[in-house]
């Protein structure tokens, strides 16, 4: 017999009621990740717009005090737990720029700056801001569905830790995995109709047409055995400060913004290391591979490869692959 829980314990999860009432439904469920397995297949195709932007609006800013209004009363609880590492990190600039940039997203986009907060620093999420500040609606709307899906699963955690008998420790799927096919059908479909629009009625497009992929991808060629790396961390950071870059031979601790982490799969390839923006912010980029682990008697205990991406070249796809052995390594910048 599976866990049984209420409307109200789905709202704390998730803001919108037809969620919430569409779990109860098709519950109850025996194991956690059949919890999630059934809300990822709710959230994304049986929700509809509206539904999306009631559970936007459920949401405080960043950096604000939930309200204790909402119809769950876990909701705000979480929420505030969600942004301690935020509000702990934060300065009185900081936070002061973080509200008057949460301002202007509302503006442009509609709804509230939605990001899977829980461990990151107020300038991480800061950062993070600005650059899908420059996304077009409809991918923001996409991402800001995504982001919700990580919150819920992270909260379907904690209601299964909390009230469940029996439940095994399932890790919520990674922040690299969420994009299943449903969400790239919803986005293509949408992208193609706004597109066909745009042509109707005459307009010529800004730029390239919306990606299908992240527009920095890497992946590992293990060229002393002729094949792909399996298994090779792998991080994604940008420098943090516009005004100032790194210099050669100058010591940098937190000058780096992790944007994203994965690991190689058995084609080399790493998995999504960053939202899919249309627009890079243009800056220093680092891609750093954990060589050490997976050539213990080799040369490199890691590989840092330091990049540039120009205002011109904030619309371009950056491949920038490792090639590796266990004494020597090179790279180049592919498509």
């Amino acid at each position: 017999m599976g866990s049984v829980f209420d409307e109200k314990d789905f709202l704390a999860c998730c803001g919108s009621t037809k969620f919430a009432q569409q779990m109860v439904a098709v519950g109850p469920f025996s194991t956690q990740q059949d919890a999630i397995h059934a809300a990822r297949n709710i959230w994304f195709n049986k929700v509809d717009v509206n539904g999306w932007l009631e559970a936007f609006a459920a949401h405080p800013q960043i950096g604000q005090t939930p309200s204790r209004d909402h119809k769950s009363p876990a909701f705000a609880q979480w929420s505030k737990g969600e942004q301690s590492t935020a509000l702990s990190t934060a300065t009185e600039l900081t936070l002061q720029e973080l509200l008057e940039w949460n301002a202007r997203y509302r503006e442009k986009f509609g709804f509230v700056f939605l990001i899977c907060a829980s461990g990151r620093s107020t300038p991480e999420i800061l950062t993070e801001l600005k650059i899908r500040y420059q996304n077009r609606p409809i991918i923001e709307f996409e991402i800001a569905a995504q982001e919700q899906m990580k919150i819920t699963e992270l909260r379907l955690s904690r209601l299964f830790s909390d009230k469940a008998d029996t439940a095994p420790a399932v890790k919520p799927l990674s922040t690299t995995n969420i994009a299943t096919k449903a969400e790239e059908d919803r986005v293509n479909i949408i992208g193609a109709h706004l597109t066909a629009a745009t042509r109707a009625a005459g307009a010529k497009p800004a730029h390239n047409p919306i990606r299908t992929r992240p527009p920095i991808t890497t992946h590992v060629l293990d060229t002393s055995r002729g094949c792909p790396a399996n298994g090779i961390e792998v991080r994604l950071e940008m420098w943090k400060d516009n005004q100032a870059r790194p210099q050669f031979g100058e010591t940098y601790i937190d000058g780096w913004i992790i944007l994203g982490s994965s690991a190689t799969d058995k084609d080399g390839r790493s998995g999504q290391l960053m939202n899919m923006v249309e627009a890079l912010v243009p800056g220093i980029y680092r891609i750093s591979f954990n060589t050490g682990k997976y050539n213990p008697d080799g040369f490199f205990p890691y590989v840092s490869i330091v990049f540039e991406i120009k205002e011109s070249q904030k619309w371009d796809h950056f491949h920038v692959p490792l090639l590796l052995s266990p004494f020597s390594l090179s790279t180049y910048r592919g498509s």
